[in-house]
């Protein structure tokens, strides 16, 4: 499994197999704001929802909405599921500060606020599902 991590403004992609870790590519990190073209926006296509079945046997996957954002993007470092979301839409945050818990591979990791400022949009809600990379809340 690939994963992308941020030390001191480097970001590292390590991929870890059979509890071995491996570096694989190394980069500086760009602090520069996502945003998403409404034209590329436009031709995202709505997931059919799919009506679950009776039984214990039934499980539904939420999977993070695609929205069109603006503002910096705090992103998912890993694939996981969201296992709460601390702040919402105009809560102020600083640097640093908690904004949701992320679960990987059975462990719950602090996503933390890279900046201070004011939380534009919440884009995961709890039991969301995410990729590496994708974006979880913007801060204005």
């Amino acid at each position: 499994m690939k994963y992308q991590i941020t030390i001191n403004q480097k970001t590292y992609e390590v991929e870890v197999e059979r509890g071995v870790a491996q570096v694989t590519a190394e980069y500086e990190a760009v602090a520069a704001p996502v945003t998403v073209a409404p034209a590329i926006a436009s031709l995202a296509t709505p997931t059919a929802a799919v009506a679950p079945t009776s039984g214990p046997a039934s499980t539904e996957l939420k999977h993070a909405p695609v929205h069109a954002v603006s503002g910096d993007a705090l992103t998912a470092p890993m694939p996981g599921t969201i296992l709460n979301v601390l702040k919402k839409e105009g809560d102020k945050v600083a640097e640093g500060e908690v904004v949701c818990v992320l679960e990987a591979m059975k462990m719950e990791n602090e996503i933390v606020a890279a900046k201070a400022g004011t939380i534009g949009q919440v884009l995961v809600s709890k039991g969301s599902i995410v990729k590496t990379g994708d974006p979880l809340v913007m801060i204005h």
